[in-house]
């Protein structure tokens, strides 16, 4: 691996690269994998939820009366919600803070891993600064991507958030090229957004 911006002598994790400011793009290049920033207008899923509305009235109502300034509470009261909302209609397995190495250079500890029989999705909590957040997931999608190997999935969805807004990015495997989506999805106000795109990812045959 050519290196302008790592030292291949030391291990990094990915929190390292939100922290090193490393642009998205930049990282990308660093492991062989190219980037473009576009309007990726993700399918959303299009069959019935029947609790969607009911979610979404239950977090605009405890908004008011929470401090979202550590990223406990943004678990808690923001991003648990719709994690929940995924069990319910999908009935897959999400795993928090789950621990990945596939390289000195590419591991570390994953916020939420969602597993369905066919796809994987991740998702990365910030408390600010999503540009340097999408570096960090940027370094977690190469790392499924090596992880995964075999599996038959092409394309690995990602997404940083703060909870209150949601920016997502994919990963095409076979051309190792990663789309960074220029959209922000606000939560509560796009909470239904965000639900059907995820939904639409771990359903996808």
């Amino acid at each position: 691996m050519k290196t302008k911006n790592l030292d291949l002598n030391r291990a990094y994790t990915f929190s390292n690269f939100f922290e090193l400011k490393i642009e998205a793009k930049d990282l990308a290049q660093e492991f062989g994998y190219t980037l473009e920033r576009k309007w990726l207008q993700l399918p959303q899923f299009q069959g019935e939820l029947d609790r969607i509305q009911e979610t979404q009235s239950r977090i605009t109502e405890i908004l008011p009366y929470v401090s979202l300034g550590n990223e406990t509470a943004r678990r808690e009261f923001m991003i648990s919600p719709i994690m929940h909302d995924l069990i319910h209609y999908a009935k897959i397995e999400i795993r928090i803070e789950y621990k990945l190495k596939v390289t000195e250079q590419l591991q570390g500890v994953v916020d939420y891993l969602i597993q369905s029989p066919n796809h994987v999705i991740v998702v990365e909590a910030k408390k600010e600064d999503l540009d340097f957040g999408m570096t960090q997931l940027v370094a977690e999608l190469i790392a499924l991507d090596q992880w995964l190997d075999d599996f038959p999935q092409t394309t690995i969805l990602g997404a940083v958030t703060t909870g209150r807004i949601w920016q997502f990015a994919r990963l095409d495997r076979q051309t190792k090229h990663l789309e960074q989506g220029l959209e922000n999805y606000q939560v509560p106000e796009q909470f239904d957004s965000v639900l059907r795109i995820l939904m639409q990812a771990v359903t996808t045959n």
